[in-house]
């Protein structure tokens, strides 16, 4: 069941954006008040659904969206990011995010998708996956990139809020620019999808083979980072709000910690490729009833696995052919 929209008292409020057609239901979008108009964190999903959600669980708190001051997007997905320039067109609001997903969607605005899905059935084949698995995907489930940021913020970065502190806490991993946000004037942090309270966000590597990249290295270093912080409240943009930020670091940690063990212990006989790894981690699911789209996801959660353990030294790529394979050191 969806949420009401909840005054958080302090001059904050929680408005859930409902996500049509994905499991994860809504994204909590929070307003925080400011002498110049409010600022919201994240601002859901580009559909008319969410839009008039917005609008409706804003005007509850006798919030209009024309006078929004700003738009804080933790992250590039479109559950977060898509209604950033909406609320722009509608109010003249400034939305800013971390630079490294403003260049990511700057990419997305200059490469048509054409080039996207050359580059991504590229990775398949390198990863093993089979010719009935290297067909074009529908544009059913395709979005238009999220609207190109104004601002551009920096780890330590205080946001543009007056009259408060609200400082940008880097946490990349499910994405190269993900970011929390510690309300310093509240003992609260904003997590986005870096801590979800029962769940474990998406991280993967795109491609499957790109060099020099490490997106779970680098989501267990941001999980390192937060746990360190003395923070009273957590705020999620799914599911609900929550205390006890660094147990719950602790325990995704832990989870990726075992998942890394499950990923060398398939990699331990033989040269494998990544589909054939992919296939045989346990999943939610069966891998023989998955659709094509989850199996892609999975295959990305298992290359960023496979990457962590390279760098760890664990695993390295053996030979150079077509498919890709890899074996423990």
């Amino acid at each position: 069941m969806q949420p009401e929209p909840e005054d958080l008292g302090g001059g904050l409020w929680s408005v859930p954006v409902p996500i049509p057609d994905n499991p994860l239901a809504y994204t909590l979008v929070y307003a925080l008040e400011s002498p110049k108009g409010p600022v919201l964190i994240d601002a859901g999903w580009q559909h008319e659904d969410a839009w008039a959600a917005l609008r409706g669980g804003l005007g509850t708190f006798g919030i209009d969206v024309a006078d929004v001051h700003g738009v804080v997007v933790t992250h590039f997905h479109p559950d977060h990011a898509g209604l950033a320039g909406r609320v722009r067109e509608t109010s003249g609001a400034w939305i800013a995010m971390h630079h490294a997903d403003a260049e990511f969607i700057r990419m997305f605005h200059t490469t048509d998708r054409a080039q996207r899905s050359s580059m991504e059935l590229a990775s398949l084949r390198r990863a093993g996956a089979s010719d009935a698995e290297l067909t074009e995907p529908a544009d059913g489930g395709r979005v238009d990139p999220p609207a190109i940021p104004d601002r551009e913020l920096s780890d330590r970065e205080l946001v543009d809020l007056p009259g408060r502190s609200l400082r940008t806490i880097w946490t990349p991993g499910h994405s190269p620019g993900h970011i929390c946000l510690h309300l310093e004037d509240g003992d609260r942090i904003f997590t986005g999808d870096h801590v979800l309270p029962r769940i474990t966000p998406h991280v993967g590597l795109y491609p499957y083979d790109i060099p020099d990249v490490d997106p779970l290295g680098q989501f267990l270093g941001s999980l390192d980072k937060v746990s360190a912080m003395s923070v009273d409240e957590v705020l999620p943009a799914h599911q609900y709000r929550f205390n006890g930020l660094s147990g719950r670091a602790q325990e995704i940690i832990d989870h990726h910690e075992e998942r890394l063990a499950e990923v060398a212990a398939l990699l331990s006989s033989r040269p494998t490729t990544l589909w054939e790894v992919t296939a045989g981690l346990t999943w939610r699911h069966a891998w023989a009833d998955m659709a094509q789209g989850s199996r892609r996801m999975a295959a990305a959660e298992a290359a960023a696995h496979i990457r962590t353990l390279e760098t760890r030294g664990v695993a390295r790529r053996e030979g150079t052919d077509d498919p890709l394979r890899y074996v423990l050191r």
